[in-house]
């Protein structure tokens, strides 16, 4: 078997240097292409190293690791396998109901070296069997449908962070345009779409900029409404006009109102699949 290898994502330093103490100790051959300490570099690495295994700690800066795996299933080659995930988090009770619910690997906080041994066993027969490892894509997709914020008609989807606190409906955006400001009814928003530090709010007039992140601004939305197509899209369903699948099963949704062609990624692909 071809040596495996590995990327660690951690923002703790000690709890990043237990964790390679643990897997030098029970599996020697494993080999740790990476080891970073926020979820933006664990992308970027991930992408460049393109390793077997991700130990990703699910709250960290720039990008939660919920966030980074969806990244990643977004942009991960079609040619190559996709990795085997094991979360690392501080959510005790959160992990045992949601992330077994969803049959997420996972390691709790702090550490133990029974049950990392557990874990390595797990992602060694997993290695070793080429139907799962052929598979693994479609089982993180289901994972992060459960799991992340955003998907419609899912009412357990939430931010690890906020823990299911209720935030009040959004029902009007006010948006700075030059020395005014514009108020925008939220039914009339066509779709949102981040950039960078801003969103960019598009009506079938206009569109305009507010400084904000769809991490804050999704609590804040109906999600039978609007729904989440892509880590920096949301669109207003009741403005679809049609889904188009190309011959590479990619999907571009065309709304009224507007010529604009929207992508839906893999992670939201199923919310267009044939009723």
């Amino acid at each position: 078997m071809l040596t495996k290898r590995a990327l660690i994502a951690e923002d703790e330093p000690i709890l990043s240097l237990t964790l390679q103490k643990m897997l030098e100790k029970l599996w020697p051959e494993l080999q740790l292409c990476a080891i970073v300490d926020n979820g933006v570099a664990a992308v970027h690495e991930a992408l460049k190293q393109l390793p077997d295994i991700l130990f990703l700690d699910i709250k960290m800066p720039g990008q939660t690791g919920l966030e980074a795996a969806r990244e990643l299933a977004e942009e991960w080659p079609e040619d190559k396998a996709f990795p085997l995930i094991v979360y690392v988090t501080a959510y005790d009770e959160f992990a045992l109901s949601a992330f077994e619910h969803s049959a997420v690997d996972y390691v709790l906080k702090p550490i133990s070296e029974e049950r990392m041994s557990k874990t390595v066993q797990r992602l060694r027969s997993r290695l070793e069997d080429s139907s799962q490892q052929a598979t693994e894509l479609e089982r993180v997709l289901g994972q992060l449908r459960h799991l992340l914020p955003g998907s419609a008609g899912n009412s357990n989807n939430t931010d690890l962070a906020t823990q299911f606190q209720p935030t009040e409906r959004l029902s009007l955006i006010r948006a700075a345009v030059g020395n005014q400001i514009r108020m925008i009814p939220v039914e009339e928003v066509l779709y949102f779409e981040a950039t960078d530090k801003y969103i960019n709010v598009v009506t079938a007039e206009h569109s305009s900029l507010i400084r904000s992140s769809l991490r804050e601004l999704l609590p804040q939305l109906d999600h039978h409404v609007f729904w989440q197509i892509h880590r920096s899209t949301v669109v207003n369903s009741r403005h679809i006009h049609l889904a188009n699948k190309d011959e590479a099963g990619k999907i571009t949704l065309r709304l009224r109102g507007s010529d604009d062609k929207l992508s839906v990624s893999r992670v939201y692909a199923h919310l267009f699949r044939q009723m």
